[in-house]
This record gives C-alpha cells, sequence and structure tokens, in this order.
C-alpha cells in the first residue's frame, strides 16, 4: 500500500518480477520450438534424406539448444538477484533484468525462425503453435520498452562501472620499455 503519490513507484517496483516472468514464458516457448523442430526434422524429407541428416539442420537445433541454456542462466541470475532484496546492488540487478529481456526476444525470434523454417509452410499455420509464438517473439522486442531502451540501460550500468574502477585495467597494457626489453624466455 501507499500513499498518494506513490502509484509510479509501485508500478516500477512491479516491473523487474514482471520482466523476468515474460522471459520465463520466452524459454518455456523457446523449448517446445525446439522440442516440436526436432521432431519434425525426424519426420521430414527432403531430397530423398531426413532433414535431421542435414549438416544445417543440425547446427539450428544445436543453436537453438545453447542459446535457449544461455537465456535461463542469465533469466536465473537475474531473478537470483532480484531476491537478494535491497541489500543488494540495485543498478546491477536492473541492468541483469534489462539484458534478460533483450535476450530472451532476441532467443525467440531466432529458435522460433529455425523451427518454422524446419516446418516449412506448416509452420506458418494455425496447424502449430509456431506462428503465435513467432508473434510473441516480436511483440516482446517492444512490451515494456523496446530492446534498444534495455540496451542503453546496460551500457550505462557498465560504464558506471567502467568509470569506478578507471585505471585499474591498465596493468594489463604493455608499456613501451616492456616493448623495447629483450624478451624473457624461461
Amino acid at each position: 500500500r501507499g500513499g498518494w503519490g506513490d502509484g509510479f513507484a509501485m508500478a516500477q517496483a512491479r516491473l523487474g518480477p514482471g520482466r523476468i516472468h515474460h522471459c520465463m514464458r520466452s524459454i518455456g516457448q523457446c523449448e517446445l520450438a525446439l522440442a516440436l523442430a526436432t521432431e519434425r526434422t525426424l519426420e521430414r524429407q527432403a531430397f530423398g534424406k531426413q532433414l535431421a541428416d542435414y549438416a544445417n539442420v543440425q547446427d539450428w537445433i544445436a543453436e537453438s539448444r545453447i542459446e535457449i541454456d544461455q537465456a535461463r542462466l542469465l533469466v536465473l541470475h537475474a531473478a537470483w538477484l532480484l531476491d537478494q532484496g535491497e541489500a543488494a546492488n540495485a543498478q546491477a540487478t536492473r541492468a541483469q533484468i534489462a539484458a534478460i529481456k533483450v535476450v530472451a526476444a532476441r532467443l525467440q525470434s531466432r529458435v522460433v525462425d529455425r523451427a518454422m523454417q524446419v516446418f516449412g509452410a506448416m509452420g506458418l499455420s494455425p496447424d502449430t503453435p509456431l506462428a503465435q509464438f513467432w508473434t510473441w517473439g516480436r511483440a516482446l522486442h517492444l512490451m515494456d520498452g523496446p530492446d534498444e531502451v534495455h540496451l542503453r540501460s546496460v551500457a550505462r550500468h557498465e560504464l558506471a562501472q567502467a568509470r569506478r574502477r578507471m585505471g585499474a585495467s591498465s596493468v594489463w597494457f604493455t608499456t613501451p620499455g616492456q616493448l623495447q626489453a629483450p624478451p624473457r624466455i624461461r
């Protein structure tokens, strides 16, 4: 419960968990799209071979699996950060949630597009949920703020981190003196 004028702050507090929920739903839809696609590659033939026997189709399957798992770990990390509460770095949590929003939308676009490719025209029809998943994925690029806004949030956080540690990375640079010194081989 809030007082007069607290509505915006209350709404903002709900955005993080809501975005995590959207991303979790997206990952679930991508899992189903991948399951449908992999089974379809075992059923469908092109030019006398199962689709599963083509290297590019195998690449699509592998890339989809890898990307889904990457996104899932990123979402779980964002949820963990959110669970840490206000004691944790709020800026880092917001940046992580912004990152998963971009990652989930891109993931869904790629995974579902590959699945639709495996299904051919059937992937566009209401005979599979793929067209609906693709539409949801496209909408995810825009809902709760477009990808560009979330990318800017992540970049601002990274730049703030860099400003705080400014100069700490210089130990990794090669100095002119090191370039002129004879090599040290042991």
